[in-house]
């Protein structure tokens, strides 16, 4: 599978990862996975990626193959505060909450997203949050606190923000589209979290799903089934 620089595209692109930065005086890294076929004139669901704990963008958008080579136009974003070396030596970074809450990352995710758009035919009302872990915190915070900029938001062994109000838009986030993965076996977020999270947003009249793995902290391969089931099944449903 390619892996490019990504310049401005002036003919159809192959299908690969390619690196850039997002163009901003940060040089936020941006890490983007194109469909095989890529077809301009197609508006193209965006899923945008954000790792847990310790990962990184490369590592989480690996993901995106394994989850459909054609659907989706898939970008990956690194969290602002580096952690000490792994065990494979590969560098790991989080989120951090004060990155998160002196507005940081919202720019740097805003800002993503119109370059992505920029470059790539996005279909704009079809843009998702998809967090794993320590990223799927933020996913919820950014999707609930900007519900007019995403389609819906997903969630892998991940929980709501536990600090501020995350329904403090309501009515308007009940526009979104909101998908829970978790492990059953998962002693970092325990599933319990999870199910809190599902009455929650259930009782506040999200359209909320949730689905349950035979799995620890770590993604199973059928939650990426489920992802692709599940968005593919809303544009169907917009179509008819």
């Amino acid at each position: 599978m390619a892996h490019r620089d990504l310049t401005p595209c002036t003919s159809r692109p192959l299908e690969g990862f390619y690196t850039s930065e997002v163009h901003a005086a940060r040089g936020w890294p941006l890490r983007t996975f194109l469909p095989t076929g890529y077809e301009p004139n197609y508006p193209y669901p965006l899923l945008v990626f954000l790792h847990g704990h310790g990962s990184s963008e490369e590592h989480v958008l690996r993901l995106a193959p394994r989850l459909s080579r054609r659907n989706y136009i898939c970008i990956g974003l690194r969290g602002p505060q580096p952690l000490e070396p792994r065990q494979d030596g590969q560098l790991g970074f989080s989120w951090g909450d004060e990155a998160i809450e002196d507005g940081k990352v919202e720019e740097y995710v805003f800002r993503a997203v119109e370059q992505t758009r920029r470059h790539y035919h996005v279909h704009s009302e079809r843009i998702y949050l998809a967090g794993f872990c320590e990223g799927a915190t933020l996913a919820y915070r950014l999707g609930l606190l900007y519900p007019e900029k995403f389609a819906g938001i997903i969630s892998l062994n991940g929980c709501l923000p536990r600090r501020n109000r995350p329904l403090l838009r309501l009515p308007e986030v009940r526009q979104l589209r909101i998908l829970i993965g978790h492990g059953i076996a998962n002693t970092i977020v325990p599933i319990a979290l999870a199910r809190a999270d599902f009455r929650l947003l259930y009782t506040a009249g999200l359209a909320v799903r949730m689905h349950t793995y035979g799995a620890s902290h770590h993604i199973h391969r059928d939650m990426l089934r489920d992802i692709d089931r599940w968005i593919m099944r809303a544009i169907n449903d917009e179509q008819q």
